[in-house]
């Protein structure tokens, strides 16, 4: 069934401006390249699994640490599982199968948020458009630097993720459910090329259905400013880390 992405996104756009006063829209999805490393787990991670979204199905440790390498530097997330459950379980097996390798921060918006998760590859990202989670509810507030799945509607978290790069509080009675929190980096955060603005209706930037559709290609051609993920690994978590 075809998704009806420029629906959606004016839906966002207004409700969050009319509770929240925003230029931009809410971090919302309009849906839904594996590597070789040296892992075990990676290894298992074939193209043919990464079409399978069914196949993703581990628990996420109570707690958990995940570092994202990008072309701007490193940044770590820790997970806390107990804040929502389904939403960590879903990050742990993307980050773990190294979904998320090679995608592009396509939506920064200065003071509001860094969205990304949608894979450069078109068959990837297909697979996933309707790989829905049911929601969490809501036990911790977007606060600067949590980690929260964008929203296209009730239970429709799929791959989407967006950072908060302010005190985005008016998100909570939303139903936006942050899973986890930056504990080193933000200043790399802080630094993602956010010059493209917000995408469409609201602005000129990256167009969430393109990026679907025609993946990496269609970025690198229009917007070859946008930083990326170079690989997101679970990692030991750093003793003493504090996030900024």
């Amino acid at each position: 069934m075809k998704k009806l992405f420029p629906s959606i996104l004016i839906l966002a756009t207004l409700t969050l401006t009319q509770m929240a006063t925003r230029a931009a829209g809410a971090p919302q999805a309009a849906s839904a390249q594996t590597r070789t490393a040296n892992s075990a787990a990676h290894q298992t991670a074939s193209s043919a699994s990464l079409l399978n979204p069914g196949s993703f199905k581990l628990q996420a440790p109570a707690v958990f640490d995940a570092k994202f390498t990008t072309t701007k530097g490193d940044f770590v997330v820790e997970v806390t599982r107990a804040w929502s459950p389904r939403g960590a379980d879903r990050f742990y097996n993307l980050v773990k199968y190294h979904f998320f390798d090679g995608a592009a921060f396509f939506r920064v918006i200065q003071g509001f948020v860094v969205q990304f998760g949608i894979n450069p590859r078109p068959d990837v990202a297909r697979a996933w458009q309707s790989a829905n989670i049911p929601d969490d509810p809501v036990t911790q507030s977007n606060t600067r630097g949590t980690l929260t799945f964008a929203l296209a509607g009730p239970n429709s978290r799929t791959t989407q993720v967006f950072i908060s790069l302010g005190n985005n509080a008016n998100l909570d009675s939303m139903g936006f459910s942050p899973f986890g929190k930056i504990t080193s980096g933000m200043e790399v955060v802080d630094k993602l090329y956010a010059e493209y603005g917000d995408g469409p209706p609201s602005g000129n930037g990256p167009d969430q259905g393109r990026i679907q559709t025609e993946g990496k290609a269609y970025l690198e051609k229009a917007f070859p400013l946008l930083d990326t993920i170079k690989t997101a690994t679970i990692v030991p978590p750093a003793v003493g880390a504090t996030g900024k």
